[in-house]
Parts: structure tokens; sequence; C-alpha cells
């Protein structure tokens, strides 16, 4: 734990030393709140919906979540590239601290800018309470912490940021847009209300919507939807783990494989 720790406050150190960290993960997502909601504000008030503002909150927030899991996870490509990470899988240190580390660093950084957002909850006219927020940021953790660790599962198996970055693009974000945070799952087509019902991520965001006192509607239940996160959250880090576990050098053994199988030939 203590080397698993050290690693974690490293990550934090490296967010708050550099400023447009902070700007990239939180600004892009709130900026598309501010310009959807108000979008779609007309269409809520015709709809009798509710207010389009207090509806794409708590996607917002998991988005914020999802972007500082991506911010932190990318380290490990770069950890990689300057050596540290080999100087750490030389050391005492095993696979799994390493694993808990960067993701429990990455956790903490998502929880803390998605929690920031949460103090906008007043100004929005939600219906919630003390113990609701603290149900609510209880709930960013393990997002938070599933989302780390599928990055970092993802991450350790490429070689460069910008394979990085396209997985990235084309997995978590569809994976957001597939959750209940930009469109319910009432009125979706049967393939796509599918799809949504086995993604994770929308247990996470219905689970957040309900302690933010949002609309029930056919959301799954509170109990189900934490269950369900709690769930997904472990196993994501039994995946990253595993990951490790099975190629503890990350793509270099490849290489050196493919090299040894050239110089054979």
């Amino acid at each position: 734990m203590r080397s698993a720790l050290a690693l974690a406050r490293r990550e934090m150190i490296r967010f708050f030393r550099q400023p447009s960290r902070i700007v990239g993960a939180v600004a892009p997502p709130v900026l598309m709140w501010l310009l959807v909601a108000s979008g779609f504000r007309s269409s809520f008030r015709t709809g009798g919906d509710g207010d389009s503002f207090g509806y794409f909150f708590p996607g917002t927030i998991v988005l914020v979540v999802l972007f500082a899991s991506i911010f932190s996870t990318i380290s490990v490509i770069e950890d990689r590239r300057e050596g540290f990470l080999q100087a750490v899988l030389v050391s005492p240190v095993g696979p799994g601290p390493i694993v808990l580390g960067k993701v429990l660093g990455g956790t903490l950084l998502g929880l803390l800018q998605g929690g920031v957002l949460l103090a906008l909850v007043p100004a929005l006219g939600l219906k919630t309470d003390v113990p609701a927020l603290a149900a609510a940021l209880g709930l960013l953790l393990a997002v938070s912490f599933g989302l780390t660790s599928l990055g970092f599962a993802i991450a350790w198996s490429l070689e460069s940021a910008q394979g990085f970055h396209a997985i990235m693009n084309l997995f978590l974000i569809p994976m957001w847009l597939l959750s209940g945070a930009f469109f319910p799952l009432e009125g979706a087509p049967g393939w796509l209300h599918a799809l949504m019902a086995v993604n994770p991520l929308t247990y996470g965001v219905a689970a957040l919507r309900r302690a933010l006192g949002g609309a029930g509607g056919n959301l799954p239940s509170m109990a189900v939807s934490t269950a369900v996160t709690l769930a997904a959250a472990a196993l994501l880090f039994a995946l990253a783990a595993a990951v490790v576990a099975r190629n503890p050098t990350g793509p270099e053994r490849r290489k050196v494989r493919a090299t040894k199988r050239d110089d054979t030939r």
C-alpha cells in the first residue's frame, strides 16, 4: 500500500503542476453542457420533461470523470517512454501496487474534478440534500475507479499516445453517449436500447441522476444501479491487474519477441 500510495501521490503532483490538464479535463465537458442544454431548453420546456440543464448535468459530471481518466492513464505511456515505468518494474514493487497506485491516482483526480461540479447543484435547483450529495460522491468514486481501470488496461497494451487517443475516441466516447447521459433509454430503437442496457456506465449515470433528484422515469432503481456500478468497477480493476500480470512489461516484450523472430529468420 505504501508503494501504491506513493504512485498515486505522484499522479496528483503531476496533475497540479500542469494547469492545462485541469482546463482540458473540465472546460470541454462544461462548455458542451452549456451549449447542448441551452439548445435543448425550448424542447424540454414544450415537452414538459423538466429543465434541460438539470437533465444533462449528471452526464456532464460523468464526462468530466471520463476525461480525467483519459488524461491520467495516458501517463502510463509517457512513463514507459521516459523510463520511469521500467525502473518501477525492476524494483521490489510488484505489478499489483503499480496498477493500484496508478488507478487510485486517476480515481482521486476524477473525483476531485467531478466533485467540484457538484457545488453547482444548488444553483441548478436540483432537489437534493447532504446525504444525497454524499451518495453522489460515493458513486463518482466508483465510476472514476472503473473508468480509470479501463483506461489503464488499454494504455498498458499500447505503444503510442496517438493510438491511445484513437482507441479512447472509438470506445469511451460512444460508451458515454450510450449511457443515457445524452438521450434517455425510452424512445431509443430496440438495438440501441439493448446496447444501453448492457453498458455499465448507464447504471452509473442513472444512479447519479437519482442521487441528484432527477426524474426516475424508466431508469433502473437506485439499488440496481449502485450494485452494477460497484461490480463493474471491481471487474474493470481485475481486468487491469490481469493485463499487467499477463504482460508485465507492456508492448516492449512483444517488440523483443518480434525482433528475435526476425533475427532468427
